[in-house]
């Protein structure tokens, strides 16, 4: 289609997608994303194509005159997500093309975390709550690791049983995501069980599985909050939801970019994290000890991730630390290791606790009249930690 160049979100889809499409085909084996692409998931072909490019030239000229235009520098919230997103396409060009940045660049410039470890006060923090947490179900006895060991063991869900539980579980995610977000409609996923991955679970959207690492064991709180992150009402749904939007109009053209590797990733995962607080799926006791376990491996893994790739600590020091005050189980420290020592991958682990934080702090302080803005706001557009917050301000309807 002839993409219409007076378009701030047209234009910018147009640029950014192009950069995916370039940078598969000229990496040659040896792309810094392992064939994934700069947008992983891109479900608007139709409706905006790539721009095509013969050099990295091309490229940086239109990221430059993006940059420049009246509303990429406006201060309004549109403003404040357009300046950074440009910023961040742009970082990961650089990168793309070969120029090299430290770990505390990529995270500020190509993620838009806050380049720091999580504050050791913020860990102490969620230490207190998840041990708040246990002790209220009973497990009182060892460190505070061993209580998660003694919850997880109890209330592991059989193998044979982890099929039946996520049929479950997704049927009743549906049921409220379409209640309080968005109807879904006849969109569904299969369980993909995997072993021997970096990840704990992966949205594969297209082909309508979530992959899921089954070297972990999982509860049934666990495994709620992962098929709330990975679907309804996480990514599958995001997808979903500003494909919609853009059809009819209400949003710009670069909602459809949700799932770049770049500053919308925080926000992404920070509706993953939130996902089960999105749709009030808080039951019981154990869906609390989870949440707490959640927001410290979170805020841990960032920590974890500083040290290694920043600040030069041994990995073996760096797992120390994580399963020792991040209580996690060793698939997930090996595969969060694998992750922050990866070029591109490793500055987006902050974007866990950073996402999850932002979308955190404006859920808490919507009220019930703005729920329906707000999930419009959230859903609908793309942006960064930063212009998320500023739902309720000055020139930003709540």
């Amino acid at each position: 289609m002839s993409v219409n160049t007076t378009d701030t979100g047209v234009e910018l889809t147009a640029v950014t997608m192009g950069i995916d499409r370039f940078e598969r085909s000229h990496a040659q084996g040896e792309s810094l994303l392992d064939g994934e692409g700069l947008v992983p998931i891109y479900i608007g072909e139709d409706v905006v194509a790539p721009r095509s490019y013969a050099g990295w030239d091309e490229i940086f000229a239109d990221l430059d005159a993006l940059a420049a235009r009246p509303d990429v520098t406006a201060d309004d919230a549109r403003g404040v997500f357009l300046t950074s997103m440009v910023k961040s396409v742009k970082t990961a060009a650089r990168l793309f093309s070969g120029e090299t940045m430290s770990y505390a660049e990529k995270v500020r410039d190509l993620v838009g975390a806050e380049p720091a470890p999580t504050a050791e006060a913020r860990v102490a923090e969620l230490s207190d709550q998840l041990d708040t947490a246990l002790t209220g179900s009973g497990f009182v006895r060892g460190s505070l690791r061993d209580r998660v060991e003694a919850w997880e063991e109890a209330r592991a869900i059989p193998s044979d049983k982890l099929e039946d539980t996520f049929r479950e579980l997704m049927a009743v995610a549906k049921a409220r995501t379409a209640d309080m977000i968005y109807d879904t409609g006849d969109y569904d996923m299969q369980l993909n069980p995997l072993r021997n991955v970096p990840f704990t679970a992966r949205c594969g959207f297209i082909d309508r599985r979530m992959d899921l690492n089954v070297d972990n064991a999982f509860t049934r709180a666990a495994l709620k909050h992962l098929v709330g992150h990975e679907v309804y009402p996480g990514h599958a749904t995001q997808l979903l939801y500003t494909r919609a939007e853009v059809d009819a109009g209400r949003s710009p053209a670069d909602a459809l970019l949700c799932t770049t590797n770049a500053v919308t990733g925080c926000v992404q995962e920070g509706i993953g994290d939130q996902a089960v607080e999105l749709i009030d799926w808080i039951e019981d006791q154990d869906d609390v000890i989870h949440l707490a376990l959640r927001s410290l491996k979170s805020a841990v893994q960032t920590t974890a991730a500083w040290r290694l790739m920043e600040e030069g600590e041994s990995a073996e020091s760096v797992a120390d630390y994580m399963r020792t005050v991040g209580c996690g189980q060793e698939a997930w420290v090996q595969g969060r290791l694998r992750m922050a020592s990866h070029p591109f991958r490793g500055p987006f682990v902050p974007s866990y606790f950073a996402g999850n934080e932002s979308v955190r702090r404006v859920r808490e302080r919507v009220g019930e009249a703005d729920r329906a803005a707000f999930h419009d706001y959230l859903y609908g557009q793309v942006h960064s930690p930063e212009s998320l917050e500023m739902f309720g301000t000055t020139g930003v309807a709540a």
